[in-house]
């Protein structure tokens, strides 16, 4: 079989399975398969494609169909300006999260030498991103999750900003080491029981660990900000994202910790997405 006949018969199984955009992620699973950018696949569509490729990308077009994240299946993501490794252990990066490193570029424009902490750094992708752009800010990661830490070191080493990055594996009570001019953090902020009704490649794939907000999706809120106002340097910024409905309870645990409020930003959607604070 060749690459094309292949790519239109995984596509047509992906529309079976009500997956969107078929083609495309056919295509994106293909070149993932043969190690090939989407020009080399269109020019080269008739190349007959040898039987262990064909079974490898066959067994993707399964899991995809399947509802399992393209993302997780070709372990890449792409976000603000890079390509992140990602594993079944990180939540998958999303683009309303861009939102952090825009506020943050803006704020810092004219600034050397930050401190910046990442509560919760997942894949990495928040703060590495910030590093990439400010070449001369120092970056520490803290995060429960082994798996996530070293997915950030492989990050930081792709993006050739790990002599910036210290990582931490510990819970946001206990961490307690230095003063930060910069803090940042995407919690997991979903309400327990919701979390079963969001979209199945959600659900049932990404980590339950970095969607999981306790019962009134604010427990972890509640611990970030209490910690974040105990690290952070007088007049400091925290960039914190939240969910679409939190805006007014966050504001006023916010203002509990001695927190004033600059700004409230909107996602893609048009939802409260990310508050942007100073330590007075």
């Amino acid at each position: 079989m060749n690459i094309n006949s292949a790519i239109v018969q995984g596509a047509k199984v992906l529309e079976d399975n009500f997956i969107k955009n078929p083609f495309l992620e056919a295509e994106i699973l293909m070149s993932n398969v043969i190690k090939k950018d989407r020009i080399y696949i269109l020019l080269n569509s008739k190349k007959y494609l040898g039987s262990e490729n064909l079974n490898f990308f066959q067994k993707l077009i399964k899991k995809r169909s399947c509802g399992k994240p393209i993302a997780y299946l070709i372990n890449k993501k792409f976000f603000w300006n890079s390509e992140f490794i990602v594993s079944n252990d990180t939540l998958i990066p999303r683009p309303d999260t861009e939102l952090i490193v825009e506020k943050v570029l803006k704020l810092t424009e004219h600034k050397n030498k930050l401190n910046i902490l990442e509560i919760g750094i997942g894949s990495g992708c928040i703060i590495l991103s910030i590093l990439k752009e400010r070449k001369n800010f120092y970056g520490t990661g803290i995060d429960i999750s082994k798996s996530c830490l070293n997915i950030s070191k492989l990050n930081a080493i792709k993006l050739k900003v790990s002599s910036n990055l210290k990582l931490f594996k510990s819970n946001v009570d206990k961490f307690t080491l230095g003063k930060y001019d910069l803090i940042i953090s995407n919690p997991p902020y979903i309400k327990k029981s919701k979390i079963k009704y969001l979209e199945k490649d959600v659900a049932k794939f990404e980590p339950e660990l970095a969607l999981d907000g306790g019962l009134d999706g604010l427990s972890e809120i509640r611990k970030v900000i209490k910690k974040s106002s105990e690290l952070i340097k007088k007049n400091g910024k925290f960039i914190l994202e939240i969910g679409f409905d939190q805006k007014n309870r966050v504001i006023s645990l916010l203002k509990k910790e001695g927190f004033y409020i600059n700004s409230i930003n909107k996602d893609f959607a048009n939802n409260d997405r990310c508050i942007v604070c100073t330590k007075i």
